[in-house]
């Protein structure tokens, strides 16, 4: 997103992973957190002296990577159903905890475009992105959320689905579609500011989207020291004020 440069899940394990975290922490993040990640992995690192490689991706497509075998150190999915299913199968170290909520919004290029019911149902808006429900939370709760505005059939042939948020964020900046759901610290980052437009959505119209972190098992003591010292830091004053900036609820995390 933003041609900011950034490691896509399965080309970077496939070829890069092994060599690149043999001296830093891996994190493999939902696409909705790069940007807040960034600025954490920077904290972090400049606190701890501990670098981090950053990988960013749908839930479902990270989650088949560390079931296939990707050496991840934390993953941070956008959900807790991938967390917990990766602990049911034995590949974490401990339960998965939640670390932050996250929120959907509307978003446009088009400065003059509702963003409203009727906005969508309008002749002018011909594509409507959002995450694909099957492999990204995001997109599950914004299939909820449009099913509870009661415009999800009325409108099912103009949605354009794109593998996480990030892809989504793309169809959006493109013009590739007129509007789309996404996720709240997408437009917060500053990457965004000065993109069109964006509105929050009715967060009484999909569930709660508990964000959940999970550590992997490794066979390295240091890495896991460095994913326990980076989950203590997300509990810091400094971690939450992040997390606050790009639009995550901590009110009732772990």
């Amino acid at each position: 997103m933003f041609g900011m440069p950034v490691l896509i899940g399965m080309f970077f394990y496939q070829w890069g992973c092994e060599d690149a975290s043999r001296d830093s922490l891996t994190i493999a993040a939902s696409a909705n957190m790069q940007y807040a990640m960034e600025d954490l992995i920077a904290k972090f690192t400049e606190e701890s002296g501990i670098s981090c490689e950053l990988i960013v991706g749908s839930s479902g497509k990270l989650t088949a990577q560390i079931v296939e075998g990707a050496p991840f150190d934390l993953f941070f999915s956008a959900d807790m159903k991938y967390p917990q299913e990766i602990h049911k199968k034995g590949l974490s170290s401990r339960p998965p905890r939640i670390y932050a909520y996250g929120y959907l919004v509307f978003w446009s290029l088009e400065a003059e475009l509702e963003l409203t019911k009727e906005g969508m149902l309008s002749e002018g808006v011909r594509h409507i992105a959002m995450a694909n429900p099957e492999t990204a939370p995001y997109g599950r709760a914004a299939e909820d959320l449009l099913k509870g505005m009661g415009i999800y059939e009325s409108i099912e042939s103009k949605l354009v689905f794109g593998e996480s948020v990030a892809q989504t964020n793309q169809f959006i900046l493109s013009g590739s579609a007129e509007l789309g759901l996404t996720a709240r610290s997408v437009v917060s980052a500053p990457e965004a500011e000065g993109k069109g437009q964006w509105k929050a959505a009715d967060q009484t119209l999909y569930e709660p989207i508990a964000q959940g972190l999970v550590h992997l098992k490794s066979t390295d003591p240091e890495k896991e020291k460095w994913a326990l010292a980076f989950d203590d830091f997300l509990r810091s004053q400094t971690a939450i004020d992040i997390l606050h900036k790009f639009g995550y609820g901590l009110e009732n995390s772990e």
